[in-house]
């Protein structure tokens, strides 16, 4: 039911669910671009257009009152950004304490334009040793979805060029916001 409610809500503002959900038990979705605070909903409802319910995170103040409730029942979890936490490893060890656990990340982690995207998603995802799947909001195309996956194989550099040429057409719908797909390598020096 809450598939056909999402797709006939998307179908009314113009928009079409395009692609498949991954045949995978566990994985890490990443989507992208965020460039505006219509493409969670679009996000959420393309998802659930495909039939996929999944866990993902959002800033603690916008789960207050029933909102909060609402959310949380859609798979929200609040993260309090000022509090440092082992975040990264609560989530590995989620997956690892799972048969099935989708986690759903917009690596941009803001609707402004960033010099790099935040790197969350990819430890997870190599701490797990789960796949990455490439879920969209294309506005050049008025589509939303989820399109392929890759196992990630530790060469940041290497796998970040296999997720730039997989959004290097999509279209945000602030264009001029929209930031280079690329992860700031940390030297473990400092």
């Amino acid at each position: 039911m809450l598939k056909f409610i999402a797709k006939f809500i998307l179908k009314l503002f113009g928009w079409k669910v395009k692609g498949k959900l991954p045949e995978l038990k566990k994985y890490v979705l990443i989507g992208a671009p965020h460039t505006s605070n219509w493409d969670f909903p679009l996000a959420l409802f393309g998802a659930l257009g495909l039939g996929l319910r999944f866990k993902w995170f959002a800033k603690h103040s916008i789960f207050k009152g029933p909102m909060g409730l609402i959310l949380k029942f859609y798979g929200g979890i609040p993260v309090n950004r000022s509090v440092h936490s082992s975040l990264i490893d609560r989530m590995i060890e989620i997956f690892n304490s799972k048969d099935e656990f989708v986690l759903g990340i917009m690596p941009e982690g803001t609707r402004s334009k960033t010099k790099y995207w935040k790197s969350g998603f990819y430890h997870i995802a190599i701490g797990a040793k789960v796949p990455i799947a490439f879920s969209f909001m294309d506005y050049g195309t008025k589509q939303v979805g989820i399109d392929g996956y890759f196992v990630p194989v530790g060469n940041l550099e290497k796998d970040m060029q296999t997720i730039k040429n997989f959004y290097k057409n999509i279209k945000g719908k602030r264009p001029e916001k929209q930031s280079e797909v690329k992860i700031k390598v940390q030297n473990n020096n400092n």
